[in-house]
């Protein structure tokens, strides 16, 4: 297979309802850093029903050109629609590389897309770099349970795709008024080539917990030592104005519901402030929380790996330091 023909790194934006995912904007920033390191342009492909505001928001979050597919058919996502539209774009434009939200759709679509291609895919990547030698992406995921992370190529077949973790990268810079170019391509697929319809969307009424976009999370793991260990923890991040999360081995143990857990097997998070309680940070916690700007761990081993990371450590007991953080708090707002 002759590479010369393929150029342009590519982000896909995906969009529900006609709302972008954050996850495309975030991939926008690496893409950036991607694109100019193998000299190519960065171009966000946006598919929806009506997603132009979309696709004008992709430009000043970096892009320098996006490909714009609207239609009815693609207001909700469907395996085959984006599919048949992508592989499409794919055929015509032959862009070296395609970076994917690893969002429920976005794991859906990869590997369609990677089998209609005959190319490969690294999934859940969380780590992404340029081999310049080679002139290949070089993937980096978590691989055997999270236990070690394995760094991918794919040098045999083009385009080159992965799908990324939401959170790893933080959003770029928006700047307004940015413009540039928007190709609109007039894509229809027929409804004889849709397998699946959408019949009804139930939302699941449960705690609202949005750990990809705080800005502030306190996670409490088997240190806590129950459920009712996280009632300070609670309590912390409510006076913080953050979030609650928590390690797998908390979640496991059934102290707290899965939308809260933090890692490799949860959410990959980026706050501006990260409070470890009680967590060892076993690497499969320490690559899901590598994008936060600064890491504070409570825990009573002072050998534990969480402090190999943190910016802050503090050796003790979390029901004795946590509270005392809290009265400092409050006599500072007071």
């Amino acid at each position: 297979m002759s590479f010369e023909q393929y150029k342009n790194l590519w982000v896909f934006v995906e969009t529900e309802e006609n709302v972008a995912k954050p996850v495309g904007y975030e991939l926008l920033k690496p893409g950036r850093q991607l694109a100019d390191e193998m000299g190519e342009k960065l171009v966000a492909v946006v598919i929806g029903g009506q997603v132009e505001d979309v696709a004008k928001k992709a430009i000043e979050y970096g892009a320098d050109e996006v490909i714009l597919v609207e239609g009815d058919e693609y207001y909700n996502y469907t395996t085959d629609a984006y599919n048949i539209a992508m592989k499409t774009l794919v055929d015509k434009y032959k862009p070296s590389t395609i970076l994917i939200g690893a969002t429920n759709n976005g794991r859906d679509l990869g590997p369609k897309m990677a089998c209609a291609l005959n190319t490969g895919l690294t999934a859940d990547c969380t780590q992404l770099d340029y081999d310049a030698e080679g002139g290949n992406m070089a993937w980096t995921r978590p691989a055997f349970g999270g236990n070690l992370m394995a760094t991918i190529l794919c040098p045999d077949n083009r385009p080159q795709l992965g799908t990324v973790r939401p959170g790893v990268f933080k959003r770029p810079e928006l700047v307004e008024g940015k413009e540039g170019t928007i190709t609109k391509e007039d894509i229809h697929v027929e409804a004889s080539q849709i397998r699946t319809k959408l019949i009804e969307r139930i939302k699941e009424v449960a705690e609202a917990v949005n750990l990809e976009e705080a800005e502030i999370i306190v996670s409490g793991g088997r240190g806590v030592g129950g459920p009712e260990g996280f009632g300070v923890i609670k309590e912390l991040a409510e006076l913080l104005g953050g979030v609650v999360g928590a390690s797998r081995a908390a979640v496991d143990a059934g102290w707290i519901a899965h939308a809260h857990q933090v890692g490799q097997t949860g959410k990959t998070v980026g706050p501006k402030l990260y409070i470890a309680c009680g967590i060892s940070g076993a690497i499969q916690h320490a690559a899901g929380i590598s994008g936060a700007d600064i890491i504070v761990a409570i825990n009573r081993d002072s050998d534990a790996p969480i402090f190999d990371i943190a910016d802050y450590a503090v050796v003790g007991d979390l029901f004795q330091v946590i509270p005392a953080m809290m009265d400092e708090i409050k006599k500072l707002r007071s």
